[in-house]
């Protein structure tokens, strides 16, 4: 094909669809569209409006395609992952960092996650597929992008050595925050890795049996444990790793992370990453004031959390002295 760096100019694969024994990628023209929305597929849904992804026909490819159209691309370095627990600020750290024009910020892109889970790859061919996507989604749209950033799903933290395998010099970075906040925002309102059998639970090394012998708040306090205790056996083994820790407050977050994925900002770009947590994270039109939670009200034993917890503020505490 001529002129294939034409072609694909802001088109991005963003869907894995094996069906009938069969596997192909969607794709979606992104138009001059930014990653600017808290959640990758809002960001998708914005592009379904262009005249180009509004016909009856969608734009499918192989494996191999994308795997060889990502060697024509200009694209920005992979700077960080973001690996979090879920309602730990983790969308504040994404969108304060979108502020920047030189970003390109992809939050939970569910193809990544997609490649992650799906068995139709062998390993090599699942690693090269995955960097082959990532330049995809750090394609140089814009003359001022210059890092690439991704903050993963909350699971992905189950597959944190293998992408050390794929990204052996990338910092990785494990955002937390106080097991009974999180679980009194999922309470609220459950994400669906904490409903039960939504995602399976063998993602999260849980037997079908324990999730018939557990309550509903009972489940999510396991699936908070199995990550608490991934974020701990991966920082014991990884000497890239940062520990974060949404109670420090994320004014120390963002700064902490901008110094530990070794990126220079202009005064003038910290200043608005620093002004956007004013908003609330999901919602840049509302002010955010505050989300603090009580353990009392959680009706779930926390004693195994707070356990896991305070080992990991004591990686914490040691990634501050250090």
């Amino acid at each position: 094909m001529e002129n294939v760096k034409d072609f694909i100019s802001n088109w991005i694969p963003i869907n894995l669809v094996e069906k009938e024994n069969e596997i192909y990628f969607e794709w979606i023209y992104f138009s001059d569209i930014p990653f600017s929305e808290p959640f990758f597929e809002e960001t998708i849904v914005k592009c379904r409006s262009h005249s180009y992804n509004s016909k009856r026909f969608r734009l499918v490819s192989t494996a191999e395609n994308i795997i060889e159209w990502s060697k024509e691309l200009d694209f920005v370095e992979l700077k960080g992952l973001v690996f979090h627990v879920s309602r730990c600020g983790s969308t504040m750290l994404s969108q304060s960092l979108a502020t920047s024009s030189e970003n390109i910020m992809v939050s939970e892109a569910p193809i990544i996650d997609q490649i992650l889970r799906s068995d139709a790859f062998n390993e090599d061919t699942k690693t090269v597929l995955l960097k082959s996507v990532l330049r995809f989604l750090g394609q140089k749209r814009f003359p001022d992008q210059k890092h690439l950033i991704i903050k993963l799903d909350a699971w992905s933290i189950f597959k944190a050595s293998y992408l050390r395998s794929v990204f052996s010099e990338i910092p990785f970075a494990l955002l937390y925050r106080n097991p009974g906040e999180v679980l009194r925002s999922h309470q609220k309102m459950a994400g669906m890795h904490m409903v039960p059998n939504i995602i399976p639970s063998s993602v999260f090394g849980i037997t079908s049996k324990e999730i018939e012998e557990l309550s509903f708040y009972e489940y999510q306090a396991l699936v908070l444990e199995k990550y608490f205790q991934s974020f701990l056996d991966f920082y014991e083994t990884d000497q890239n790793v940062i520990m974060l820790n949404y109670n420090d407050g994320m004014k120390k977050v963002i700064e902490r992370f901008i110094t530990f994925i070794n990126v220079c900002f202009s005064e003038k770009e910290i200043n608005a990453m620093l002004e956007r947590l004013k908003k609330h994270s999901k919602n840049e039109s509302a002010v955010f004031t505050g989300d603090s939670y009580k353990d009392d009200v959680l009706a779930v034993n926390l004693a195994q959390l707070n356990v896991l917890h305070e080992k990991l503020n004591a990686n914490f505490i040691e990634d501050l002295a250090g």
